[in-house]
């Protein structure tokens, strides 16, 4: 992994240490350290169980049982997963009044698990630890849908009106929620720095949020182990490792 020098890490610090309305934006890549892989990455947990169309899923009941099936089989390989050095840092800069909004593209809950409060966080792409009525909204607990998935091997319903329950994700081909997306735009345009953590910055309409930013005024920081196609539109590129780039503050003895 290519390492960052010292004049970019100070240049870093000193942009986070003069914000006072910065938007942390995160992608798969804080996540990694927290032991889930990228799943852009070839091979393994993803390659196998890659998720489903919205149009198939609310379209067979087969398609459904599969969806479940998968969605399962890659929670029981994170299940153990926390937030990371990374995470934590993110949510003392909340707490500290230095990041004002944390809008994430990862389902996992983490920054959530971390601290940050839910008026402070924009999960784009929904949230996976949880479930959904896809007609009244009623929320529902995984383990509850598990239970009753394992006994029967049928796609959950709704308790509340029977219709049909999916995970509280974003599939591909599902609309982008709305509220979510335009709190996100009102947070980029506000921000004096935006920082892209972990983001390969190839989904769209997430990835048009660091230009809002930028035209809007903002330093753009990309913290991406990878290139992006946004890397000269930057200020800062940083390629190290995220969770050693945050690490300082975090808070950890």
């Amino acid at each position: 992994m290519e390492q960052d020098d010292d004049r970019k890490i100070a240049a870093f610090r000193a942009l986070l240490g003069d914000a006072r309305s910065a938007v942390a934006f995160s992608g798969a890549g804080i996540s990694t350290g927290s032991g889930i892989p990228d799943f852009r990455s070839p091979g393994g947990l993803w390659t196998e169980n890659r998720p489903i169309d919205f149009d198939a899923f609310v379209s067979s009941p087969d398609m459904r049982r599969e969806a479940w099936r998968r969605k399962f089989t890659i929670d029981d390989a994170t299940r153990g997963a926390r937030p990371n050095a990374a995470h934590l840092a993110v949510a003392r800069l909340v707490e500290q009044g230095r990041v004002a909004a944390v809008v994430t593209q990862n389902i996992d809950g983490l920054h959530a698990a971390s601290g940050v409060p839910a008026d402070r966080l924009i999960e784009l792409h929904g949230n996976g630890t949880y479930a959904t009525c896809l007609d009244c909204g009623l929320r529902h607990q995984l383990d509850d849908i598990r239970l009753a998935f394992e006994a029967t091997g049928d796609p959950p319903a709704c308790r509340g009106c029977n219709g049909m329950v999916k995970s509280a994700t974003i599939s591909f081909g599902q609309a982008m929620p709305v509220e979510a997306m335009e709190r996100a735009y009102a947070a980029a345009e506000e921000a004096d720095l935006f920082l892209v953590l972990g983001s390969s910055l190839v989904v769209y309409p997430a990835a048009t949020l660091p230009v809002a930013a930028k035209r809007a005024g903002a330093q753009l920081v990309i913290a991406n182990r990878e290139p992006t196609d946004l890397d000269t539109y930057a200020d800062l590129v940083l390629r190290g490792d995220l969770v050693e780039l945050l690490r300082p503050y975090a808070g950890l003895a």
